[in-house]
Protein backbone atom coordinates (compact mmCIF):
# COMPACT_ATOMS: atom_id res chain seq x y z
CA UNK A 1 0.00 0.00 0.00
CA UNK A 2 1.23 3.18 -0.55
CA UNK A 3 2.49 5.34 2.11
CA UNK A 4 0.59 8.24 1.24
CA UNK A 5 -1.79 9.44 -2.31
CA UNK A 6 -3.74 12.21 -3.71
CA UNK A 7 -6.36 10.39 -5.56
CA UNK A 8 -9.74 9.77 -5.37
CA UNK A 9 -12.39 7.92 -7.21
CA UNK A 10 -16.11 9.27 -7.28
CA UNK A 11 -19.04 7.11 -6.43
CA UNK A 12 -21.91 7.24 -4.97
CA UNK A 13 -22.15 8.08 -1.49
CA UNK A 14 -24.71 4.69 -0.34
CA UNK A 15 -21.82 2.36 -2.28
CA UNK A 16 -19.33 4.00 -0.35
CA UNK A 17 -20.87 3.38 3.01
CA UNK A 18 -21.17 -0.60 1.65
CA UNK A 19 -17.79 -0.76 0.80
CA UNK A 20 -16.81 0.42 4.11
CA UNK A 21 -19.66 -1.42 5.75
CA UNK A 22 -18.19 -5.01 3.87
CA UNK A 23 -21.14 -5.28 2.50
CA UNK A 24 -19.35 -5.52 -1.35
CA UNK A 25 -15.90 -5.76 -2.47
CA UNK A 26 -16.36 -4.56 -6.37
CA UNK A 27 -16.85 -1.77 -7.62
CA UNK A 28 -19.12 -1.59 -11.25
CA UNK A 29 -18.01 1.70 -13.49
CA UNK A 30 -19.33 2.97 -16.29
CA UNK A 31 -17.46 5.91 -16.92
CA UNK A 32 -18.41 9.80 -16.73
CA UNK A 33 -18.44 12.45 -19.26
CA UNK A 34 -15.17 13.84 -18.44
CA UNK A 35 -13.15 10.40 -19.31
CA UNK A 36 -14.22 11.39 -22.99
CA UNK A 37 -14.19 9.21 -26.11
CA UNK A 38 -11.51 6.87 -24.38
CA UNK A 39 -14.17 6.22 -21.77
CA UNK A 40 -12.91 4.77 -18.46
CA UNK A 41 -10.03 3.62 -17.55
CA UNK A 42 -8.94 2.39 -14.24
CA UNK A 43 -5.76 5.43 -13.79
CA UNK A 44 -4.80 4.43 -10.51
CA UNK A 45 -5.19 1.16 -8.73
CA UNK A 46 -4.79 2.59 -5.30
CA UNK A 47 -7.31 5.32 -4.34
CA UNK A 48 -9.41 6.91 -1.86
CA UNK A 49 -13.42 7.21 -2.43
CA UNK A 50 -14.83 10.32 -2.55
CA UNK A 51 -18.31 9.62 -1.61
CA UNK A 52 -20.63 11.92 -3.92
CA UNK A 53 -24.42 12.17 -4.43
CA UNK A 54 -24.51 12.98 -7.84
CA UNK A 55 -27.02 10.81 -10.09
CA UNK A 56 -27.26 9.10 -6.65
CA UNK A 57 -31.40 7.92 -5.86
CA UNK A 58 -32.42 5.53 -3.58
CA UNK A 59 -34.74 3.78 -6.70
CA UNK A 60 -31.65 3.01 -8.12
CA UNK A 61 -30.26 0.64 -5.47
CA UNK A 62 -31.40 -3.11 -4.68
CA UNK A 63 -34.67 -2.98 -2.02
CA UNK A 64 -32.26 -4.51 0.83
CA UNK A 65 -29.70 -1.54 0.06
CA UNK A 66 -31.94 1.55 0.82
CA UNK A 67 -30.57 1.98 4.50
CA UNK A 68 -27.33 3.36 2.83
CA UNK A 69 -29.04 5.60 1.05
CA UNK A 70 -30.52 6.62 4.15
CA UNK A 71 -27.41 6.74 6.24
CA UNK A 72 -25.46 8.94 3.22
CA UNK A 73 -28.13 11.61 3.63
CA UNK A 74 -27.88 11.66 7.69
CA UNK A 75 -24.29 11.49 7.03
CA UNK A 76 -23.32 14.44 4.39
CA UNK A 77 -20.51 16.48 5.69
CA UNK A 78 -20.55 19.98 6.70
CA UNK A 79 -21.16 22.30 3.27
CA UNK A 80 -18.10 23.05 1.35
CA UNK A 81 -16.87 20.29 2.68
CA UNK A 82 -15.84 16.54 1.51
CA UNK A 83 -15.16 13.87 3.85
CA UNK A 84 -12.85 11.26 2.96
CA UNK A 85 -12.57 7.95 4.86
CA UNK A 86 -12.59 4.93 3.02
CA UNK A 87 -9.71 3.83 1.02
CA UNK A 88 -9.36 0.94 -2.03
CA UNK A 89 -6.98 -1.66 -3.01
CA UNK A 90 -7.41 -2.73 -6.37
CA UNK A 91 -6.91 -6.01 -7.17
CA UNK A 92 -8.11 -7.27 -10.30
CA UNK A 93 -10.59 -5.59 -13.01
CA UNK A 94 -12.27 -7.43 -15.76
CA UNK A 95 -14.08 -6.06 -18.85
CA UNK A 96 -17.54 -7.40 -18.97
CA UNK A 97 -18.99 -7.59 -22.74
CA UNK A 98 -21.33 -9.96 -22.11
CA UNK A 99 -24.50 -9.28 -20.56
CA UNK A 100 -25.51 -12.58 -19.24
CA UNK A 101 -22.77 -11.98 -16.39
CA UNK A 102 -24.77 -9.01 -14.78
CA UNK A 103 -27.37 -11.38 -12.82
CA UNK A 104 -24.39 -13.89 -11.59
CA UNK A 105 -23.20 -10.45 -9.44
CA UNK A 106 -26.89 -9.76 -7.91
CA UNK A 107 -26.25 -9.50 -4.41
CA UNK A 108 -22.46 -8.65 -4.98
CA UNK A 109 -23.24 -4.92 -4.67
CA UNK A 110 -25.79 -2.87 -3.89
CA UNK A 111 -27.40 -1.22 -7.61
CA UNK A 112 -30.73 -2.60 -8.80
CA UNK A 113 -30.71 -5.08 -11.53
CA UNK A 114 -32.21 -2.36 -13.62
CA UNK A 115 -29.43 -0.05 -12.68
CA UNK A 116 -27.04 -2.10 -13.78
CA UNK A 117 -28.36 -3.13 -17.04
CA UNK A 118 -28.70 -0.13 -17.89
CA UNK A 119 -25.07 1.59 -16.72
CA UNK A 120 -23.94 -1.59 -19.11
CA UNK A 121 -26.31 -0.27 -22.10
CA UNK A 122 -25.20 3.14 -21.63
CA UNK A 123 -23.96 4.47 -25.31
CA UNK A 124 -22.40 1.05 -25.85
CA UNK A 125 -22.29 -2.58 -24.34
CA UNK A 126 -19.88 -2.84 -21.56
CA UNK A 127 -18.84 -2.44 -18.31
CA UNK A 128 -15.78 -2.25 -15.54
CA UNK A 129 -16.09 -4.29 -12.58
CA UNK A 130 -13.20 -3.67 -9.81
CA UNK A 131 -12.38 -6.21 -7.13
CA UNK A 132 -10.95 -4.10 -4.38
CA UNK A 133 -9.99 -4.46 -0.60
CA UNK A 134 -11.46 -1.76 1.40
CA UNK A 135 -9.71 -0.19 3.96
CA UNK A 136 -10.83 2.34 6.81
CA UNK A 137 -9.36 5.64 8.77
CA UNK A 138 -11.31 5.90 12.61
CA UNK A 139 -12.48 9.49 11.44
CA UNK A 140 -12.99 11.29 8.30
CA UNK A 141 -10.43 13.77 7.21
CA UNK A 142 -12.31 16.81 5.44
CA UNK A 143 -10.78 18.76 2.68
CA UNK A 144 -12.64 22.27 1.54
CA UNK A 145 -15.01 21.56 -1.82
CA UNK A 146 -13.92 22.69 -4.90
CA UNK A 147 -15.25 23.55 -8.41
CA UNK A 148 -12.46 21.60 -9.41
CA UNK A 149 -13.97 17.72 -7.92
CA UNK A 150 -17.42 18.84 -9.65
CA UNK A 151 -19.19 16.89 -12.43
CA UNK A 152 -19.43 13.50 -14.10
CA UNK A 153 -15.96 11.82 -13.87
CA UNK A 154 -14.44 9.18 -12.10
CA UNK A 155 -11.16 10.45 -10.80
CA UNK A 156 -10.45 13.18 -9.10
CA UNK A 157 -6.98 14.96 -7.82
CA UNK A 158 -7.09 16.01 -4.33
CA UNK A 159 -4.86 18.95 -3.67
CA UNK A 160 -2.82 17.39 -1.67
CA UNK A 161 -1.49 14.04 -0.59
CA UNK A 162 -3.34 12.21 2.17
CA UNK A 163 -1.57 9.66 4.73
CA UNK A 164 -2.77 6.41 4.60
CA UNK A 165 -1.27 5.48 8.03
CA UNK A 166 -4.31 4.41 10.79
CA UNK A 167 -6.09 2.27 7.52
CA UNK A 168 -7.06 -0.56 8.88
CA UNK A 169 -9.16 -3.34 6.33
CA UNK A 170 -12.93 -3.42 6.72
CA UNK A 171 -12.86 -7.61 6.27
CA UNK A 172 -10.25 -9.61 7.82
CA UNK A 173 -8.26 -11.86 5.81
CA UNK A 174 -10.66 -15.00 5.44
CA UNK A 175 -13.57 -12.68 4.82
CA UNK A 176 -11.81 -10.94 2.08
CA UNK A 177 -10.63 -13.58 0.31
CA UNK A 178 -14.08 -15.18 0.46
CA UNK A 179 -15.81 -11.72 -0.93
CA UNK A 180 -12.89 -12.14 -3.55
CA UNK A 181 -13.88 -15.78 -4.23
CA UNK A 182 -17.74 -15.02 -5.35
CA UNK A 183 -17.09 -11.77 -7.21
CA UNK A 184 -14.04 -14.17 -8.96
CA UNK A 185 -16.87 -17.17 -9.79
CA UNK A 186 -19.43 -14.76 -10.79
CA UNK A 187 -17.15 -13.36 -13.49
CA UNK A 188 -15.63 -16.63 -14.48
CA UNK A 189 -16.45 -16.97 -18.12
CA UNK A 190 -18.69 -20.12 -17.92
CA UNK A 191 -19.20 -19.75 -13.90
CA UNK A 192 -22.38 -21.34 -13.04
CA UNK A 193 -23.42 -19.09 -9.70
Amino acid sequence: MLTENRFAFKEWAAVCLALGAGQQSVLLRKGGIHEGRAGFRVDHREFWLYPSGFHQQPGALADDARQFHEQAQQQQPVPGTIALQEYAVVESVHELHDEAVLPRLAGLHIWSERTVHDRFHYREPGLFALVVRIYRLPSPVLLPDSPHFAGCRSWVDLPRELPTDGLQPVLGEAAHAQAVERIERALAPQAVV
